[in-house]
């Protein structure tokens, strides 16, 4: 990454930073950019993330060893991120009317994790995410050893989990991605 990329990433972090405090207030930018700055090579999963449409930003505090989690908090599911099956078993199961991708390759490419139904439950205490669209989450292995996936919506001021093949794919659903700094 370029400096003038790299520091143009780090004021639009900051001012994510400074505009939601309700999501990390009991964390200083100070902090976080000392952290970032120690991680050099976390800043391209975050550029991705940007670049993607996910709007990275710190939820939560620093854990036991000083990293912070960054979750994507973009009010909908990520806009470059849609349109994906679950996992790349599936897209390759697709006979026809293949999507671009699968959410679970894309963000390993990131270099992220997908959100847990859990975190995604947490991330919803910060705000009210995917009004509009879903997001595929983490899905239990016995889930979708059976051909399943998860996803999760806020709809009715309810967060709702639900289950479908892991190779649909709809123009409203992305995935939401974790990354620890």
């Amino acid at each position: 990454m370029k400096a003038e990329q790299r520091d143009e990433l780090l004021r639009t972090l900051k001012q994510r930073f400074e505009k939601h405090m309700k999501r990390h207030a009991k964390v200083g930018w100070a902090d976080v950019l000392a952290r970032l700055q120690s991680k050099p090579d976390k800043l391209n999963t975050l550029a991705e993330m940007e670049s993607t449409g996910g709007e990275p930003d710190v939820i939560g505090t620093a854990d036991e060893h000083g990293a912070y989690l960054f979750c994507d908090c973009a009010a909908e599911s990520p806009a470059g991120r849609r349109s994906l099956c679950f996992d790349g078993e599936a897209l390759a199961a697709r006979k026809e009317n293949k999507p671009a991708g699968s959410a679970a390759e894309m963000a390993q490419a990131m270099g992220v994790s997908l959100l847990t139904e859990a975190q995604y439950r947490q991330l919803q205490q910060f705000g009210e995410f995917d009004l509009k669209t879903s997001s595929w989450v983490a899905t239990p292995p016995e889930i979708r050893k059976l051909g399943g996936a998860l996803f999760c919506d806020r709809r009715y001021d309810q967060v709702f989990t639900y289950h479908n093949g892991v190779q649909s794919y709809y123009a409203s659903r992305g995935f939401r991605g974790w990354v620890s700094v």
